[in-house]
Parts: structure tokens; sequence; C-alpha cells
């Protein structure tokens, strides 16, 4: 079985996908990471993450990468949005994603295009979205907790700008799949919007097994 959660920044989507992962115990991979290890790599190696073959060139890193904190920070997710919009670097990154989806016993990913372009034929496609405001005040909290001193206006600002720049990018934009199941988590607490989401999957399990061959 493999579960598609795709929605936009702070919307709850990595919190929702973890817990299924857990839930049927399948492997998790958080898509976005994968892009912030990309921009990440980028700032290490000195280029410009504007400049498509500076991104693509930093594309190549090994999986621990992916352990390491400071992929989490604001700074690296704003220039993780920039690399993302890279045709070049969607298309290096590819493979990567479609070989964690395709192994034995199936996966679920959770990021942007993972019932679009990852995985088009997942059992299950979740869409995660919730206010503006209400996202931004979810990832002002998160950095507060960090020590950061943003501003809320500041992080909404941000947070809308990504939404921009995710939705209208040539490769790959944030949209939900025609199949997805839309969940809003913007009023939900984790419990509920976690229970609605396995319950959604469920349902998209019993059509897909009454939809099979008579």
């Amino acid at each position: 079985m493999v579960i598609a959660v795709d929605g936009p920044a702070a919307s709850g989507k990595g919190t929702i996908a973890r817990a299924l992962a857990k839930h049927y115990g399948l492997p998790h991979l958080d898509t976005g990471l994968l892009y912030r290890a990309v921009a990440a790599n980028v700032s290490r190696l000195e280029l410009d993450h504007s400049i498509e073959a500076d991104a693509v060139a930093a594309c190549d890193f090994d999986d621990s990468l992916l352990d390491d904190d400071a992929l989490r920070s604001d700074e690296v997710g704003k220039l993780a949005s920039v690399v993302s919009a890279h045709p070049l670097v969607r298309a290096s990154l590819f493979h990567r994603q479609r070989r964690f989806a395709q192994q034995p016993g199936g996966a679920v990913l959770d990021g942007r295009d993972i019932g679009t372009v990852i995985a088009p034929d997942a059992t299950a496609k979740l869409f995660i979205r919730a206010t503006p405001t209400i996202r931004a005040k979810r990832r002002h909290a998160e950095l507060r907790d960090r020590g950061s001193t943003v501003s809320m206006d500041k992080v909404l600002t941000d947070i809308r700008a990504r939404d921009f720049r995710d939705s209208t990018r040539s490769a790959a934009p944030l949209v939900p799949a025609n199949d997805a199941a839309l969940l809003d988590t913007s009023f939900l607490s984790i419990e509920a919007s976690v229970q609605r989401a396995i319950a959604l999957v469920e349902d998209r399990r019993r059509i897909k097994a009454n939809s099979g061959p008579s």
C-alpha cells in the first residue's frame, strides 16, 4: 500500500504522514527534506540557489544528510522552495523518490507532488490544507520554540510567497491530484486530523478493493 500525502507548508501533512506510517507499519519519506538537502548543499558549495545548473550540481548527496537538524531551519526552507522550482532538480530527485514509493510492502510519502507525479497510482492520496493564517501561526510557534524572534507578519508573508512559488512553478506545481481526498486541518486537533486521515485512507482502500476485476 502506497499513501501519498500532499499539501502546502505547515498544513500538517508531515505530522499526518508520520502518524499514518506508524499506524500501518510502513516506511515514511518526507520528500521536502530532499529539497532542503539540495538547498543546504548549494550553500555548502557556495553556489547560487537561483541558478538551475548550480542547484543540479548539489543534488548528489548522501542520505545521512537527511538526518541533519539544520535542514529544518526556516532559512533552509526558504532556499528549498527556490531550488525546488528548477525542473532539472525535480528530475534529478524523481527516481530517488519513486524507488522509495515502489519498495516491497509500500510506503508513505509526503510532499507537494506525490499524488500527481511521484506516485500517481498510490492506493490513497490525501491533500492536506489549512488557511495561510493558521499555517503561519503554527510555523511561528515552531520557530519561537527554536529561539527565533521572527515576527508573525514576516512568517505569514513568507508562507504566502512560498505558496505562490509552489503553485505557479512550471514543474510539478502544488495542486491536489484529481482523485485526492481533501483534509482541512485549520480547526482540527492533531489527534482529530490523524483519525480523519486514517478514515480517508480506509475509504480509499475500500473503493479500490470494490473496483477490482469482477
